[in-house]
């Protein structure tokens, strides 16, 4: 069983059980959202939405992205075999113990559903702990950030504390955006500068280590106001500082130069969309002009949702022996992905009501549908030879 090319590296599996995750979780979700189905209240039923959407879909894509990345970039070891069947039974666990809860015995589900990170964590820091780049290293408090917000949601849920389990959720999703500025701010301006000498244009800008730290320093700023509720002026004028260092970083990889380049250019719309989200968030503080939602939508359904689809395709083809030409079903993929992200930006801000909420849902789970049919076979059988030089 652990031969099988499924188990030959993390991507495979985990991006297909994200792929697969995805319109299952938004068909459960639109039932009780559209009442199909009922739950006790309308805050469970977005606590529940949000930890899945979280723990399950973004952990499944995150850990595939993670674990496939750090042998070329870190020189780590291939995670794969028994190891990688491992992680991925735990995240079925989590999953199943999540949704039958009802039938199981506090604490079991939560303790289930904590499991994937640290056994993620136990795999990769004595191999990070070596690494050259010491800067992998941030990868550690990420991932125990990551199960800290775990194991504080399920404690909230457990004992009603339905604040609790709120302040979890948010402190996974800023874990996940300092996951994506680091690891999508190395990779972004170098596949940029790639593609821009390939095609004879010149480079990106040399590296501005000033400018990455003080952009990734505003970032964490603004997480410890945002959850220690902070007064809005100080969190808004941190989401606004993001906004202006974010954006002034985003605009040196000069993405635009590279708009012919679909696997390239699709990152830097990710990234337009973190930059419009720490917008909106400085907008709701300071001025109470959109809803507060605004800005968690555009980065999970936009930025996330764009920067996912980029990265799975383009390492589905790179790591299955395959040219990087982007399958035009995929480009139809990304385009539901940026329509899905703003209806669902234009429902919050405009209170555009159910029935554009679900079809903005419709559209996000149909890209990962697309995804699905478009790799599914790639992903479980060998790879293709690469040509010789």
């Amino acid at each position: 069983m652990t031969s099988s090319p499924l188990w030959a590296s993390a991507f495979r599996p985990f991006y297909l059980l994200g792929a697969l995750y995805a319109p299952l979780l938004v068909a459960a979700w639109l039932g009780a959202f559209l009442g199909l189905w009922n739950l006790p209240s309308d805050q469970l039923l977005k606590l529940q939405h949000g930890h899945e959407f979280i723990f399950g879909f973004s952990a499944a894509i995150i850990t595939g992205i993670v674990l496939t990345a750090l042998p070329s970039w870190a020189g780590t070891e291939e995670i794969l075999g028994g190891r990688l069947v491992l992680l991925a039974a735990l995240w079925l666990a989590g999953r199943v113990a999540f949704w039958a809860s009802s039938w199981l015995p506090a604490p079991l589900p939560g303790v289930i559903d904590c499991l994937l990170f640290p056994a993620v964590f136990i795999m990769l820091a004595p191999q990070l702990l070596h690494a050259a780049n010491r800067l992998y290293l941030l990868l550690l408090p990420i991932l125990f950030a990551l199960f800290a917000a775990n194991l504080v949601y399920h404690h909230g849920m457990l004992t009603a504390n339905h604040a609790q389990a709120g302040l979890a959720l948010r402190l996974a999703v800023y874990a996940i955006i300092v996951l994506y500025v680091l690891k999508g701010g190395v990779l972004a301006p170098i596949f940029t500068g790639n593609a821009l000498r390939e095609k004879g244009r010149g480079d990106v800008p040399l590296f501005n280590m000033t400018l990455e730290i003080a952009a990734t320093g505003a970032l964490l700023l603004l997480a410890v106001l945002d959850l220690a509720a902070a007064p809005p002026a100080w969190t808004g004028g941190a989401a606004l500082a993001c906004a202006l260092l974010h954006g002034w970083r985003c605009a040196r990889w000069q993405g635009w130069r590279v708009a012919d380049v679909p696997l390239v250019l699709v990152m830097h719309l990710g990234f337009a969309w973190l930059v419009l989200a720490f917008a909106l968030k400085a907008a709701a503080e300071l001025t109470g002009i959109v809803p507060e939602a605004a800005w968690l939508h555009a980065f999970t359904v936009g930025s996330l949702g764009l920067m996912m689809l980029g990265l799975m395709t383009r390492v589905s083809l790179r790591h299955t022996g395959r040219p990087l030409v982007v399958p035009p079903t995929m480009l139809v993929a990304w385009v539901l992905m940026f329509v899905a992200a703003l209806l669902r930006l234009a429902a919050t801000v405009h209170g555009l009501g159910n029935a554009v909420v679900a079809l903005a849902a419709a559209l996000w789970a149909t890209a990962f549908i697309l995804y699905f049919m478009v790799f599914c076979k790639a992903l479980v059988t060998p790879s293709t030879p690469r040509p010789p030089p």
